[in-house]
């Protein structure tokens, strides 16, 4: 197969990045284990029920949540749903193109929901209506500039989008638009860290230019004290030390995250 210019260009950087990680160095100059800088911007839509922006380094997710009434599923008749849904929009990255989802775009979603679903950090049960009817909602994310660790950027802004959220108020089994009952309980904060492996390095954060060299990333997402959920992508494998001891890290990074949640 032929290589694309972009191709050509993704291994230079990528020897570079390995010439680099040889003298313990990465192109940005930061640690192994240091995120680059974080911020968060809650409340950003006025009509969304809940809404944030997160930004890690040049990567910028946008979150925001929307409730609507929905027939229950068969197996879960009292709870309510709950949907997380990615779009790479255009502006985004050379690489997103308009169209249906990408695989990519769908396996973020599905990471993010994973980790909140599996943190129970609200619970679903009061989001019953009446037989037949529950509060569904929906939080949709949106890529504005991709520069690496995706997962770990959305995961915070849905977080900090979640902890804003304000409850519809119900009438007569309908949703009153504009009227609020309260905001939704949180639980806990859960976050992801992610890490990319280049031979006996381990990355925290990976740039894109660092996803594209790597042999292989693992997103673990915590709450305290418990793993959430774990996601592993690429064709390389991590040994179970590694694992055990990236899981160490996830939870001293993930109360550094937590931190700029509780702030934001």
């Amino acid at each position: 197969m032929e290589m694309t210019n972009e191709d050509i260009l993704a291994e230079i950087k990528k020897d570079h990045i390995k010439r680099l990680l040889e003298k313990n160095e990465r192109p940005d100059g930061r640690k192994e284990d240091e995120y680059r800088p974080i911020t968060l911007q809650k409340n950003i839509f006025e009509n969304a029920e809940g809404s944030a922006l997160a930004s890690i380094g040049k990567t910028q997710v946008l979150a925001g949540i929307k409730f609507g009434i929905a027939p229950p599923f068969a197996d879960k008749p009292n709870e309510g749903i709950f949907s997380t849904s990615a779009e790479f929009t255009p502006i985004g990255s050379f690489m997103f193109e308009p169209g249906p989802p990408s695989p990519e775009a769908i396996e973020l979603a599905r990471v993010v929901d994973r980790g909140i679903r599996s943190s129970e950090t609200f619970d679903l049960k009061s989001f019953f209506i009446e037989e037949g009817k529950v509060l569904a909602l929906y939080l949709d994310l949106y890529v504005l500039d991709h520069d690496g660790n995706l997962f770990d950027a959305a995961l915070l802004a849905g977080m900090a989008a979640l902890s804003s959220t304000r409850l519809p108020k119900i009438e007569n089994g309908e949703i009153i638009v504009g009227e609020y009952s309260s905001n939704l309980e949180i639980k806990e904060k859960v976050v992801s860290c992610t890490f990319a492996k280049f031979g006996k390095h381990i990355l925290l954060d990976p740039s894109l230019d660092e996803e594209r060299g790597m042999e292989c990333r693992l997103t673990i997402s915590t709450i305290p004290g418990f793993v959430c959920s774990m996601q592993k992508g690429g064709w390389g494998s991590f040994s179970k030390d590694e694992v055990l001891m990236l899981i160490d890290l996830a939870f001293k990074k993930g109360d550094e995250l937590r931190n700029i949640l509780n702030k934001g």
